[in-house]
C-alpha cells in the first residue's frame, strides 16, 4: 500500500494493527474496552539523519510503545508518524 507521504530525517509512517475483537477463549471485546494496537507495518519511511541511515523499510512489521507517535489521518485511514527511536523490533 502506497500512500503519498515522504516522511522527514528519521521518522517513520506506520499504519496500526486492528485491535483484537476477541479473546483467545472467543469472548468478545467491546471498544470500550480494546488496548491500543503495538504492533503495525511501516508503509513509508523518511532518509535518516546524516550519520545515521534508517534501518527499517517500507512492509517491515514492528513493535513500538504504547504512546508512540502522533496519530494522523491520510485519505480516511489513521496512521501514526513516529521517530524511529519509537521502534522497538522488527517482527
Amino acid at each position: 500500500m502506497a500512500i503519498n507521504i515522504k516522511p522527514l530525517h528519521d521518522r517513520v509512517v506506520v499504519k496500526p494493527a486492528e485491535a483484537e475483537t476477541k479473546t483467545a477463549s472467543g469472548i468478545i471485546i467491546p471498544d470500550t474496552a480494546k488496548e491500543k494496537p503495538q504492533r503495525g507495518e511501516v508503509v513509508a519511511v523518511g532518509d535518516g539523519k546524516k550519520d545515521e541511515p534508517v534501518t527499517v523499510k517500507v512492509g517491515d512489521v514492528v513493535l513500538y510503545g504504547k504512546y508512540a507517535g502522533t496519530e494522523i489521518q491520510i485519505e480516511g485511514t489513521e496512521y501514526l508518524i513516529m521517530r524511529e527511536s519509537d521502534i522497538y523490533a522488527i517482527v
